[in-house]
């Protein structure tokens, strides 16, 4: 009696979890997607038997105005859809089905990034630039959120902070880069989209960046958080918010410095700030550095958004060309710009060039292909981050 009891239990057991396995693939049929082969090609594989037209959209096929081209995928005899790539250069990627004019991700890859609103799976290609965006065998830092009181704003703010190895244990002061997010964004877009916290180890690992904290901010002041993360609850997030360039975050930036250099052991002089962001976050930079002329040594500006003729009225943005000129002569380290060749704001960053050459104002330039994409922006800080600090 007593073994067969036993016998029970065990096929019981075996049954949850042939179930549990079989559920936990109920996303799709168990295929290898993607599989990256030695030359660094890829296959990407999707079962749909019923499906009359399947192609595959990713971020290294030509643009088709501000989205990624597609490809027809081809069916086999079992109903899976396959297509192989031309040999890819070292990169991280993204990538989403269309089945039938319906897009959907890849059930066969759990690894997805979200930008605004849409949601794509991502695969990485090693050999190259995109070795520092891997979780490499390092001294890892730690990434928090955290939440702070913003007086000007009135309202409780979430951030992220990536503080680097052997933080916890030092007795020593970090300097600190403050990191900000492009429109549609949130403290949430640098961490994950960015790998920031995979570029920061591998570069202060190899001894090419100096430890620093970076401290990640949501851009959007009317949003306590990130989508999902707040007391508004699960929303579908959206490009245009209130009150993003309009002076107001720039004006109370102040409350994330004074809750940093509270909180952590920082350095509290402009030699330990540097500020830099992609496209809004770029436009934040430029404003951010020009109104508190004395606060930061080092500014990067990545695909800014550096929009002319705007209506908006702010004492942010008064006095632009005297404040810019105090920057200059207060002195910093280091003014470093950086756009693709075929970035829609590649005209204003031109003109805006051509302003500080104007004053004899110092910049380092940099000039990449491509337009506004994630592919530039992590390059910019891989090449950033070196020149901080030092």
């Amino acid at each position: 009696m007593k073994k067969n009891l036993i016998l029970m239990l065990l096929s019981a057991i075996l049954i949850c979890n042939t179930l549990f396995s079989q559920q936990a693939l109920w996303g799709g049929a168990n295929i290898k997607s993607p599989e990256i082969n030695a030359d660094n090609s890829v296959i990407f594989r999707f079962q749909a038997p019923d499906a009359r037209d399947v192609k595959i959209s990713g971020d290294w096929m030509p643009a088709q105005g501000y989205t990624p081209g597609s490809e027809k995928m081809t069916k086999d005899e079992k109903g899976i859809w396959s297509y192989t790539t031309e040999v890819l250069a070292s990169d991280l990627y993204s990538y989403s089905f269309i089945v039938d004019g319906i897009k959907c991700t890849d059930p066969n890859n759990v690894y997805m990034i979200r930008d605004v609103a849409t949601v794509t799976n991502v695969l990485i290609i090693g050999g190259g630039k995109a070795d520092l965006y891997k979780v490499n065998n390092v001294p890892h830092g730690s990434v928090t959120r955290r939440w702070y009181n913003s007086p000007s704003l009135g309202i409780n703010r979430r951030i992220t902070v990536y503080t680097p190895a052997g933080y916890e244990k030092s007795t020593g002061k970090f300097p600190v880069l403050y990191l900000l997010h492009g429109m549609g964004g949130d403290e949430e877009a640098w961490i994950n989209l960015g790998r920031t916290s995979q570029i920061l180890d591998n570069l202060i690992a190899q001894g090419k960046a100096k430890p620093m904290l970076v401290v990640m901010p949501n851009g959007n002041i009317v949003q306590e958080a990130a989508p999902g993360e707040s007391s508004l609850g699960f929303y579908k997030p959206t490009m245009q918010l209130p009150n993003t360039m309009d002076g107001r975050y720039e004006e109370t930036f102040k409350d994330i410095i004074s809750f940093v250099e509270s909180n952590y052991n920082v350095i509290t002089s402009k030699s330990g700030r540097a500020i830099a962001g992609l496209s809004m976050g770029g436009y934040h930079s430029l404003h951010i550095s020009r109104y508190y002329p004395n606060t930061f040594d080092y500014i990067g500006l990545f695909s800014a958004a550096i929009l002319p003729d705007s209506k908006v009225t702010s004492k942010v943005y008064e006095n632009f060309d005297a404040t810019l000129k105090q920057q200059m002569t207060n002195g910093y380290r280091l003014y470093w710009i950086g756009i693709g060749k075929t970035d829609f704001l590649f005209k204003y960053n031109e003109e805006f060039r051509k302003k500080l050459d104007s004053i004899k104002m110092p910049y380092e330039y940099r000039e990449s292909e491509g337009g506004h994409t994630w592919t530039n922006w992590r390059v910019y800080l891989s090449e950033f981050a070196p020149k901080l600090f030092k």
